[in-house]
C-alpha cells in the first residue's frame, strides 16, 4: 500500500511546489515595487547652484529623502537654457534613480525657442508632479533712476537700447518675461544671458546690468537686504511675501502675466509603479506644513499633483509659451 501511494504523494508535492512558485511570481511585481528605492536617487538640476530651480530641488529632495528612506542627491548640470541637464535625464536608465527638476523653460518654452532641441520634452519624459509655482520679480540695481514700471518705461523709451536685462539663460521664463515686457511696452532693451540666476544676480548687484525679471525665491533675500530694488511682480496677483510690491499689470501694462513652475520628471519608460511611488511620496511631503512654509517663505506656492495632471499642464504651457515666443520674435540657434 505504501508503494502504491508514492506516485500520488509525489504528484501532490509537485502540485504544491508549482502553486508556491506561481504564487511567488504573482507577487513579484509587488516585491519589486516595495524594493524601490533601494539606493540613492539623483535629481538633475539643469541650472547652477543658488538659483530658484536649485533651491526648490534641495527643499523637495531633503523631504523626499526622509520619506523614501534613501538619499536624494542634487546634481547641478547647467548649460543651454537647461537643455544639457534635461537631455542627460532623457537618456538615463528608466529605473527611477535619475530624475530632473524640470521648469517652464526646459519643458514649455525651449521647444519653441530653440531651432534644434536635443530631446522631445513630451515624448522623452514621464511627468511625476509639479513641486511649486513661482512668480517672477522685476528688480533693478538700486543705482538706476527708475523706481516704478512707468518710470522704467519712460526711461527706456527716452533712451532706447540702453537698458540691459539679465537672465538665467536663453529660453528661461526670466528671459521670456523680459521679451514679453519689450513686446507689450515697446521698450527696446538688451538681453544679457547667464548660466543661471546666481551669476546673473551677482552682475546685477555689481552694476554690470540694469534690471532682471528673476524668480522671486532667488532674489527675495537681496530685496530684503536692500541690495536690489523691487519694481513689480510679473503675475496677475501680488505676492504674499512682498504685499507692497505691485504687479506689472496694475502698473500700466494690462494683461502682463509671466510666472515660473518647477516639477519632477523621469525618463519616459520608467515603470508606472515607480512613478506612482515617487508621486505619492512627493504629494505627502508637499502637504507637510514645515515644507510648505519653507517654500512659501521663498516666495513659491507648493503644488503636488498626479502625473496625468502634470502632463496636461505641460501641454497647456507649451501652447501658451509658443505663442509668446512667436509674438516676441525670440529665437536661439
Amino acid at each position: 500500500m505504501f508503494r502504491s501511494s508514492l506516485p500520488s504523494r509525489r504528484r501532490a508535492l509537485a502540485v504544491a511546489a508549482l502553486a508556491s512558485i506561481t504564487g511567488l511570481q504573482a507577487f513579484a511585481p509587488a516585491f519589486a515595487q516595495d524594493a524601490y528605492p533601494s539606493r540613492p536617487i539623483t535629481v538633475i538640476v539643469p541650472f547652477p547652484a543658488g538659483g530658484t530651480t536649485d533651491i526648490v530641488a534641495r527643499l523637495a529632495g531633503q523631504a523626499l529623502s526622509q520619506e523614501l528612506g534613501q538619499p536624494v542627491v542634487i546634481d547641478n548640470r547647467p548649460g543651454a537654457g537647461g537643455n544639457i541637464g534635461s537631455q542627460m535625464v532623457a537618456r538615463a536608465p528608466a529605473d527611477g534613480y535619475t530624475l530632473v527638476m524640470g521648469t517652464v523653460g526646459t519643458h514649455a518654452i525651449n521647444p519653441a525657442l530653440y531651432k534644434k532641441m536635443p530631446y522631445d520634452h513630451l515624448k522623452d519624459f514621464a511627468p511625476i508632479s509639479r513641486v511649486a509655482n513661482v512668480p517672477n520679480l522685476l528688480v533693478a540695481n538700486p543705482s538706476q533712476p527708475y523706481k516704478t514700471v512707468k518710470e522704467l518705461i519712460a526711461y527706456g523709451k527716452a533712451n532706447p537700447d540702453t537698458i540691459s536685462f539679465a537672465s538665467s539663460g536663453n529660453g528661461t521664463s526670466i528671459h521670456l518675461a523680459g521679451e514679453l515686457f519689450k513686446t507689450l511696452t515697446g521698450v527696446k532693451m538688451q538681453h544679457v544671458p547667464y548660466k543661471g540666476s546666481a551669476p546673473a544676480l551677482a552682475d546685477l548687484m555689481a552694476g554690470q546690468t540694469n534690471i532682471m525679471f528673476d524668480n522671486l525665491p532667488s532674489s527675495i533675500s537681496f530685496v530684503r537686504s536692500g541690495k536690489l530694488r523691487p519694481i513689480a511682480v510679473t503675475t496677475l496677483k501680488r505676492s504674499p511675501e512682498l504685499p507692497d510690491v505691485p504687479t506689472i499689470a496694475e502698473s500700466g501694462v494690462p494683461g502682463f502675466d509671466a510666472s515660473s513652475w518647477f516639477g519632477l520628471l523621469a525618463p519616459a519608460a520608467t515603470p508606472p509603479a515607480v512613478i506612482k511611488r515617487i508621486d505619492d511620496a512627493l504629494i505627502k511631503v508637499l502637504a507637510n506644513p514645515e515644507l510648505r512654509k519653507k517654500i512659501i517663505e521663498q516666495g513659491g506656492e507648493p503644488v503636488g499633483e498626479k502625473p496625468e495632471q502634470f502632463a496636461a499642464f505641460i501641454r497647456t504651457e507649451t501652447t501658451k509659451w509658443a505663442k509668446v515666443v512667436k509674438e516676441s520674435g525670440a529665437s536661439v540657434d
